[in-house]
């Protein structure tokens, strides 16, 4: 079961290869202003798994120390929609350690998120099960 902590961009590039081709829904994204925190539930490719055979887990992202939430074409109203993650990356802010996380999405939507610092954690909270489908992309 994997479990990942990130603190600068290194890590975070880390998180972004476990996470790439992850499905959550919009129902699943939740922001917790007071909290200051932005947890996503995703169902994780397991890129690190041997064989042929795809495996998906459910996985947890947890992301501290947020000061602000924007979606960008995704559509908030429609919780059971089905998004793909294809990257997390940080855009730091003129002063450190602020920034941007940015989780970008197939079909061109985005959540970024202000934060203060990194402060990223990944889990896997469930066993693995068999998928038939593993992702592909264009090249």
């Amino acid at each position: 079961m994997l479990r990942l902590l990130a603190e600068d961009a290194d890590d975070l590039a880390l998180v972004s290869a476990a996470l790439q081709d992850a499905v959550t829904r919009i129902g699943d994204i939740h922001w917790d202003a007071r909290g200051r925190a932005v947890t996503i539930a995703f169902n994780r490719f397991r890129w690190e798994a041997e064989g042929r055979a795809g495996q998906r887990v459910r996985a947890g992202l947890q992301i501290g120390g947020v000061l602000e939430v924007k979606a960008r074409r995704l559509r908030q109203g429609a919780k059971s929609a089905v998004l793909e993650l294809l990257a997390v990356a940080f855009q730091p802010a003129e002063e450190p350690p602020g920034g941007r996380l940015l989780l970008t999405f197939a079909g061109g939507g985005d959540l970024a998120v202000g934060v203060e610092c990194i402060d990223v954690a990944l889990a896997d909270v469930s066993e693995p099960w068999s998928t038939p489908r593993r992702p592909g992309h264009a090249g």
